[in-house]
């Protein structure tokens, strides 16, 4: 049984939606925040990448940063940009990119249930980011980026969606990547206890993307409640902001490699021993290789494609973690033959997002800076959950979710 609470939502009024709406925090480097906002003062980048309004040396973690995010946040108040409602509500979020579409509730989910695993967990977070999370939420004693959930999808519960969408929307807007989004507030009472109800026959609910959000919420919980002495459980801080989504409207892209050098070996050595665990086939010139299924990928080496096919002796297919192509990949190539043991520290690694394309991959490599790439077909979302069912972690960057959710349509206020 999951529990979904209603809330009230600090968020931008209807004419300045479109201003305030940012991408997440962790999708920009400073440099890119700071051109996006820096003609915005209402941009929600002055909250959540509140480094952007200090000087470029400043180190993100910084307590100046976080202070400077709170005195952004109070401005917005101040200032009648974002305004709280009176009575708690869900509020429904469509987004809409290319053919794709996703109808998401946005509502606050149970820290208790998330310490339970009733919310269920596929990977590892660092502490680093872990603390920063935490030093935010406590300066501006608010949750401002929601958690990306997910779920296996039931009838009556988009049943009551679709009926929450009958009315006129709060905001709808397209973003400057294209995408659309459309949001509805749920006030009726009768509503609001239905889809409550309905989310009771849920089992259990998957963090798809914001694991050090989620993991943050719960040690701000543990800490605000061991500061209060009359501590009940329903206080706000025992609930994190999250937008949920049912697992069949869920759109994963690839997430594709780069690496600096071929660890010593020369371009044919190198094929070679791609080719003990790979079926190798070189692509004409001029011609990409996008995997389309898994346990195949493209490989960019020295200005051609090659299409690579794992043997069946590389992976187990009964282990879901083992039969991820990520995994196929880091156990047969990296590691073995490039020599990246730790790919989340290595820095002769990196990771490109499949919505930049092989073309990225192209200019990484051409460039001289990168000697190899390779594009991975995306993992599925039943795979991601099969790995949280088993209590198995999935490898670092292994999924890679699109449409992002906006930063700054909804704030959860910790009060």
């Amino acid at each position: 049984m999951v529990t979904v609470r209603p809330f009230k939502a600090l968020r931008p009024k209807k004419e300045v939606a479109e201003k305030v709406a940012a991408p997440p925090y962790d999708v920009l480097n400073r440099d890119e925040a700071y051109e996006l906002a820096k003609d915005n003062p209402y941009s929600f980048l002055h909250v959540n990448k509140p480094e952007i309004d200090l000087p470029p040396d400043t180190n993100p973690y910084d307590e100046a940063v976080y202070k400077k995010g709170a005195e952004n946040l109070q401005r917005l108040i101040q200032e009648g940009v974002l305004q709280q409602d009176d009575t708690p509500r869900f509020y429904v979020y469509k987004q809409v990119m290319g053919q794709h579409q996703q109808v998401g509730l946005v509502a606050c989910a149970s820290v208790e249930e998330y310490e339970k695993d009733i919310i269920k967990k596929h990977e590892l977070t660092r502490q680093e980011k872990e603390d920063d999370r935490v030093n935010h939420m406590l300066h501006l004693n608010a949750q401002v980026g929601p958690v990306f959930l997910t779920y296996r999808a039931k009838a009556e519960i988009n049943r009551l969606i679709e009926q929450a969408m009958q009315k006129e929307p709060e905001y709808d807007f397209t973003s400057e990547d294209g995408v659309r989004h459309t949001v509805w507030v749920v006030d009726d009472e009768e509503l609001i206890r239905k889809i409550q109800d309905a989310f009771k026959a849920v089992d259990v609910l998957y963090v798809a993307d914001g694991h050090h959000r989620s993991a943050a919420a719960m040690r701000v919980k543990q800490m605000k409640q061991q500061q209060n002495p009359h501590h009940t459980g329903d206080e706000e801080y025992n609930y994190f902001l999250t937008v949920i989504f049912p697992h069949d409207q869920m759109q994963i892209l690839d997430y594709n490699r780069v690496v600096k050098d071929l660890n010593g070996l020369t371009e044919e050595a190198f094929l070679e021993k791609i080719k003990e665990k790979f079926d190798v086939e070189p692509m004409p010139e001029g011609k990409q290789f996008k995997p389309d299924r898994p346990h195949t990928f493209g490989m960019y080496l020295n200005g051609r494609w090659y299409k690579l096919t794992a043997k069946p002796s590389t992976f187990n297919p009964d282990d879901p973690v083992s039969r991820l192509d990520v995994s196929i990949l880091q156990e047969n190539v990296l590691t073995p033959i490039l020599g990246i043991t730790d790919p989340r520290k290595d820095k002769r690694i990196d990771f490109v997002g499949g919505i930049r394309g092989l073309a990225e991959l192209e200019k990484r490599v051409d460039s001289g800076e990168w000697a190899v790439a390779f594009a991975l077909f995306p993992t599925s979302i039943e795979d991601l959950m099969a790995i949280a069912d088993a209590g198995k972690i999935m490898p670092p960057k292994s999924t890679w979710f699109e449409p992002k959710l906006k930063s700054g349509l909804f704030v959860h206020l910790l009060d």
